[in-house]
C-alpha cells in the first residue's frame, strides 16, 4: 500500500451464532428438570427455521429423540406417557419405545387393587358424617382440623406419596382421578367418631391426580389399635366433581404399613400404646389383610427422627 494512501477503517466482523446442542437447549428452557419434549416445543420449532436451510433436530427420526431424551437429567416426575405419545405423534413405534411408561403395581405385576371395607369410621357420608361436602377438605396437609373445626394430630411425620394408574388403559397414569384418604392418630382414634375428637376432623383430606398419576399428602405415622394391623383407609373417585358422596367411587380399599416400619416406629414413647398393640396382631391374623396383602404394602423410608416416605402405586378399573 503506498505510504500516503488513506488507511481502510477496520470493521468489526458479527460472529456467526451457533445453535446450542440438545442438551444445551433442554437444560436452558427447562431448569426445573422437565426434559426435552415439552409445549415449548412448538415455539422451538418455529425458532429453528430462522437459522437457515440445515437439517433440523426434529427432522432426525425417533430414534434421534429418544437418545436425546436419554441424555437429559431423569426429572423427578416423568412426563406422563399419554403427553409424550401426542408429541412423538403416536403410531406403534412410538408406542412400544415408550411402554416402559407403564407402571407396575406395588408387590409387582399387573392388577387392580383389592376392593376393601371403608371400615366403621369413612367419614364419606355413607354412615353419618360427611368431610367430603366441607370446605377445605382438598389439601395435601391433613394433620390440622378444617372447615371450621379445630384441633390437630401430632406424631412422627409421615409423607404418603400414591401413583394411581388405569387398568382399563394398560396401567397407565390416570390423571384427574381423585383420592380421599383418612386414618387413625398415634392413640388409634378416627375424628368425627372417636370419643372426645368428634369436633375434629384432622386426618382427613383429597387430593387430584396430576398429569402424571401422582396425589400427595402430608401427615403422620398412624397408630396401631387393638384388633388391626397399622394401616391407611382410601376412596377413589373418578374426578373431584363425583368426590362428594360414598356412592360415587370407583374403589375403596387400604395399605397396609410396612412391619419394620411399624416397629422402629412404635419404639418411640408417643407410639407406646400402639408397640403393646402391634404385639397381638399379624397380617395373617388381620380380618382384612388375611387373605392376601400383596399389592397393599408401599414402600417406606426414613426413620423415626427424621419422619418416613410411603410411596405406593396402585391401580383402578
Amino acid at each position: 500500500m503506498h505510504r500516503d494512501a488513506t488507511p481502510i477503517p477496520h470493521v468489526p466482523t458479527r460472529p456467526t451464532p451457533t445453535r446450542p446442542t440438545p442438551l444445551e437447549r433442554s437444560r436452558r428452557d427447562h431448569p426445573a428438570g422437565r426434559g426435552l419434549l415439552t409445549a415449548d416445543h412448538e415455539h422451538e420449532h418455529d425458532a429453528d427455521h430462522d437459522l437457515g436451510d440445515e437439517q433440523h433436530e426434529h427432522d432426525l427420526g425417533l430414534g434421534h429423540d429418544l437418545r436425546t431424551m436419554a441424555a437429559v437429567p431423569r426429572p423427578a416426575r416423568p412426563m406422563s406417557r399419554r403427553r409424550a405419545l401426542g408429541l412423538l405423534g403416536g403410531g406403534s413405534v412410538a408406542a412400544v419405545a415408550l411402554a416402559a411408561c407403564q407402571w407396575e403395581v406395588s408387590g409387582g405385576g399387573y392388577s387392580t387393587i383389592p376392593e376393601e371395607t371403608a371400615g366403621p369410621y369413612p367419614g364419606d357420608g355413607s354412615n353419618g358424617p360427611n368431610a367430603l361436602t366441607t370446605s377445605g377438605v382438598v389439601r395435601r396437609d391433613i394433620r390440622s382440623s378444617f372447615g371450621g373445626l379445630s384441633g390437630s394430630a401430632d406424631g412422627i411425620p409421615l409423607t404418603i406419596d400414591m401413583r394411581v394408574c388405569d387398568a382399563s388403559d394398560g396401567y397407565v397414569e390416570k390423571p384427574g382421578a381423585a383420592v380421599y384418604l383418612w386414618h387413625c392418630d398415634r392413640l388409634g382414634r378416627y375424628s368425627l367418631y372417636s370419643s372426645g375428637v368428634t369436633n375434629q376432623n384432622w386426618l382427613r383430606g383429597v387430593q387430584v391426580a396430576d398429569e402424571n398419576g401422582l396425589v400427595q399428602f402430608t401427615s403422620i405415622f398412624p397408630g396401631c389399635y387393638s384388633g388391626r394391623w397399622p394401616h391407611i383407609h382410601f376412596e377413589v373417585y373418578p374426578s373431584l366433581a363425583a368426590a362428594t358422596a360414598a356412592g360415587n367411587k370407583i374403589a375403596t380399599s387400604q395399605m397396609a404399613m410396612p412391619a419394620d416400619a411399624c416397629a422402629q416406629a412404635y419404639a418411640t414413647s408417643s407410639y407406646s400404646s400402639s408397640k403393646a398393640n402391634l404385639a397381638g396382631v399379624s397380617l395373617a391374623t388381620d380380618n382384612v389383610f388375611r387373605d392376601g396383602a400383596t399389592h397393599q404394602i408401599p414402600t417406606v423410608t426414613g426413620d423415626a427422627t427424621n419422619g418416613y416416605v410411603s410411596s405406593f402405586v396402585f391401580a383402578v378399573a
